[in-house]
């Protein structure tokens, strides 16, 4: 027998691919619902749903809109990172447009103010500016799908920021300024991404049961572009020799101290885990202190990418090593790093050479 649920919403929506989809939820700005219509998962999650206090926003200005947005799943399911982004850039939005009643949003002067707004403080900072707009958007588009709104005028507002990290490799004379002069403890972690590749992130929380002796276990804690929402993306990598001599050393070292090995690989002076805040601290720190300007610990990544096509690695295998997608490593080499970079030419000439005719 079907039964009847009052109260449900239907929202067909255009997925990225140009495929048609339909969501329900439990009420018109309540969760959304599991399952097909009519299944028990359906009747279970709706039921589940009614059963909490049902907090419906007094929708009538922004403020109500940025309130009901942090109490949603697709603000909790973000990584902890970019709740905490957010939230410190929410603060700021706020103070321009929570007083602002959702119906202006249906006037098309309020895409200007918007854009003059990002106008503003991108005269600060660019990136500042669309980081904050995109916030904006995506909290408004967010409300558009649950009917909380009628209108985003956000949409596709284009970027003022357009610069590129395409000079801003690691080189040799770096590397080997960073292992001379800044603290220790930090090395490992600089090795780590030298022959891995990973985000700081993911290396920070690496466990010592990940490392095989030889291999490397890695959960990616990757975010969809446009969702922001945290995916695991799980990669095997082979440990290059100078990375397994250091690993081993370590682990020799705890052994011969008689010390249990910490959780994680790396840790601090102290022996502790690292919080991100406190590594990117240090490793700033450390990177002044070796004299390295104008580098991140990001810039790594694309490093990596870049040695590994130097040495003759193809685009799938440098994608097996580092977790990229195979377009986003044709986009690395082809937009960002290799077109500056005298090494990839030199070994181009190299093999032409080879093949010319005595």
């Amino acid at each position: 027998m079907r039964v009847k649920l009052n109260g449900v919403l239907k929202v067909r929506k255009k997925l990225a691919s140009g495929r048609t989809t339909t969501y329900y939820y439990a009420w018109r700005g309540g969760p959304r619902l599991e399952g097909s219509p009519g299944s028990r998962e359906f009747h279970k999650s709706y039921f589940a749903a009614h059963e909490k206090p049902i907090v419906k926003p007094a929708v009538e200005v922004l403020n109500s809109i940025f309130d009901a947005f942090l109490i949603s799943s697709d603000y909790t399911q973000l990584a902890d990172r970019t709740q905490k982004d957010y939230k410190k850039h929410l603060v700021h939005i706020r103070a321009e447009f929570g007083d602002l009643p959702v119906a202006a949003l249906e006037d098309r002067r309020t895409r200007g103010e918007f854009l003059a707004w990002r106008d503003r403080v991108g005269q600060a900072s660019q990136r500042t500016a669309d980081y904050r707009f995109s916030i904006l958007a995506r909290i408004i588009a967010w409300a558009l799908d649950r009917g909380l709104v009628t209108a985003n005028p956000c949409k596709r507002p284009g970027r003022l920021y357009r610069g590129s990290r395409a000079e801003f490799i690691w080189r040799e004379a770096e590397e080997a300024s960073f292992y001379a002069k800044a603290p220790e403890h930090l090395h490992l972690a600089l090795k780590l991404a030298i022959w891995t590749g990973q985000r700081q992130g993911d290396l920070i929380e690496l466990l010592w049961s990940a490392y095989t002796g030889t291999h490397i276990r890695v959960a990616q804690n990757k975010t969809k572009s446009k969702s922001g929402k945290r995916t695991l993306k799980r990669v095997l990598i082979p440990v290059g020799a100078p990375l397994k001599a250091s690993l081993d050393a370590l682990k020799g070292k705890y052994e011969a101290e008689g010390k249990p090995l910490p959780e994680t690989i790396l840790v601090t002076m102290r022996g502790t885990a690292w919080t991100s805040d406190g590594f990117r601290t240090s490793w700033r720190k450390g990177c002044a202190k070796a004299g390295v300007a104008g580098l991140t610990f990001h810039d790594l990544r694309g490093t990596v990418v870049t040695r590994l096509a130097i040495a003759g690695a193809s685009v799938p295998q440098i994608a097996t090593i580092t977790g990229h997608s195979l377009r986003d490593v044709e986009a690395i080499l082809d937009a960002h790093y290799l077109l500056r970079d005298g090494a990839m030419a030199n070994s181009a000439i190299a093999l032409l050479e080879t093949k010319e005719p005595a």
